[in-house]
This record gives structure tokens, C-alpha cells and sequence, in this order.
């Protein structure tokens, strides 16, 4: 069975209130599914905060952590945050959660960045703790990062059993922990270097995703067909120029103009171009939840009604 496409904006810029309100309502009004917030010590805005707010001035837009780092918060006080916006807003959230990457974050703050698989293993604890909350009646948990003793998680979700849980990644043990326990899994790159630069080019490319799709299809195993998966674009423009503008960007990511259009998280070309290759992703990779920058959401509107019908 083929799968749906959908789309969300990112979208973490501080405005007034009320601009902030009508970028919601003009997604929604434009057929994107979902807006999308990240969670950075940088310009960006409180992600729980301004989602709330979304999910006042709409009416079904889904509103996206995209991704909250799971050192920043315990999961006992996420899960009660978590459950009151779902209940806000009519079971619309959609829960992004990772172990955390960006060098600057944990510099500033003081937080100690310890080595990614100690930071993985956390957030998979961390999970257990969430679903824990999300269920019903107290639960007790034992972990080397956490433990529980007689919570019953409160308030209750609007979404049974709990908000989907989105989990992204670029690495073997992140993609892994993505299939067996996430709704939704974000094809990523890998940041273990703690910024976006030509060390991630290399891990975006067609190759390496073929090679995350193995890792996400073998940690899955039978539950594989009920995931989504989902890809970040970090590069979206409608163009005559395709080439010419992954020219100008690719070196950056220290990977070729040709690596960098095969890629998918890059989506550049004319209108018609565009569906063309979103509709390849879905055949090659499964990829249907697309993700692309705030400053293409207009651009990009009737990509999305051709491919969503809206």
C-alpha cells in the first residue's frame, strides 16, 4: 500500500503573537499538515510554548517537536507537558525527541556533553519513561538514568496510547532505537560533530541513505510497514537552476553538486521537478513526511496540493 504524502514547515523565528498565529493558519490554509519547532540555545524560540500558541489561532494543523533534546528536560516533567498540549489541542501533537547534538547548546548551558552512545542509551530510557506516563495507572522504572517509583502520568492524552513519537537520526545506533520504538522516524544526517558542515555532506547522500533504510528495516522487523518516515529538507527552492544553486551549496557540505541534488534533503527544481523527485523518494526510500524551511512555504504550496490533493 502506497502511503500519503504530508508536509510541515520549520518554523522557530521569534515575531508578535500574532504574526506567529497567522504563519499557522496560513500553512494550514496551504495543505501542510504540520508546524514544526526545533529546540536550541539559539534565536529560536521555547518549542512547547509557541506550539501552543499554533494550536490556538488553528484548527488541525499538527503541531511538532522537532526534535526536543532529551537532556534538557526529564521525561516525567515532558510526559505532563506533553500530555496538557495534546489535551490543548484536541490530540494534535506530535512528539519529536532526541538525544541531543548541537555542540553550542551544551556549551553555553553548562550541560555535560557526554558521548553519544551514553546520550543515546539515556534517551532510550527516557522513552520508556514517556510510554510509561502516557499509560494507564502508576508504573515503576529501574534504568541507569532514571527511576520511577508509583507515577501515574497525568493528564491524560487526547491520542491513545500517546502523541506519536517521532524519532530522528543519522547513525546506526540512533536509527535503530528510531525503528523498534519511534511512530515516526526521521531519515537524517549524522551530526555527531556537533554542527552542520562538510562532515554531515557525506552521510546525506543517496549511498548513505540506502544504507540507513537497511539499519531502520532490519531494527523494525515486522512493524516496519506501520513507521513513517520522514526527511528534513535543509535546502528548498523552486528554480530554473537546479544545478547552478547545488553548485553554490554544495561544497559546503563537502560533497559534489551531483551528490547534493540526489540527496533528500535537498529539493530544488521547478515546480513539476520537484513533485517528480518527491514522488522518486517515495518509490526508492518510502520518505512521504517531508519537511521544508518556513521561507519555501509559499513557494512550495502547490507542490503540496499536487501531491495531497488539498
Amino acid at each position: 500500500m502506497v502511503k500519503p504524502f504530508r508536509f510541515s514547515i520549520q518554523a522557530s523565528v521569534p515575531r508578535p503573537a500574532a504574526e506567529w498565529r497567522e504563519l499557522g493558519r496560513r500553512a494550514e490554509d496551504l495543505g501542510y499538515s504540520a508546524l514544526s519547532v526545533s529546540d536550541h540555545l539559539d534565536t529560536a524560540m521555547a518549542p512547547l510554548i509557541a506550539l501552543a500558541v499554533t494550536a490556538e489561532a488553528t484548527r488541525s494543523l499538527r503541531l511538532t517537536t522537532l526534535v526536543l533534546a532529551n537532556d534538557f528536560r526529564h521525561p516525567a516533567f515532558l510526559a505532563k507537558q506533553a500530555a496538557t498540549l495534546d489535551l490543548l489541542s484536541d490530540g494534535r501533537l506530535e512528539l519529536g525527541i532526541g538525544a541531543g547534538w548541537k555542540t553550542t547548546d551544551y556549551e553555553q548551558s553548562g550541560i555535560p556533553l557526554e558521548r553519544p552512545a551514553i546520550r543515546i542509551q539515556r534517551l532510550a530510557e527516557a522513552i520508556a519513561v514517556l510510554k510509561g506516563c502516557f499509560a494507564d495507572g502508576p508504573f515503576d522504572f529501574d534504568g541507569e538514568h532514571y527511576t520511577i517509583r508509583g507515577l501515574d502520568g497525568q493528564p491524560d492524552c487526547i491520542q491513545r496510547p500517546h502523541p506519536p513519537i517521532l524519532l530522528a537520526g543519522g547513525g546506526h545506533k540512533m536509527l535503530t532505537l528510531a525503528a523498534r520504538e519511534g511512530n515516526i522516524v526521521g531519515v537524517n544526517a549524522n551530526m555527531a560533530a556537533g554542527i552542520i558542515n562538510h562532515r554531515a555532506g557525506p552521510s546525506a547522500t543517496s549511498s548513505a541513505t540506502d544504507q540507513k533504510l537497511v539499519w531502520i528495516k532490519e531494527a523494525a522487523g515486522d512493524r516496519f510497514n506501520q513507521i513513517e518516515l520522514q526527511t528534513r529538507v535543509h535546502m528548498s527552492s523552486i528554480t530554473d537552476d537546479p544545478k547552478g544553486l547545488a553548485d553554490l551549496m554544495a561544497p559546503a557540505l563537502g560533497i559534489s553538486a551531483e551528490e547534493a541534488l540526489a540527496s533528500p534533503h535537498v529539493l530544488v527544481g521547478s515546480e513539476g521537478q520537484c513533485v517528480e523527485t518527491l514522488l522518486a523518494w517515495r518509490e526508492k526510500w518510502g520518505l512521504t513526511y517531508i519537511g521544508i524551511n518556513e521561507d519555501s512555504m509559499v513557494e512550495f504550496g502547490p507542490v503540496v496540493e499536487a501531491l495531497t490533493g488539498v
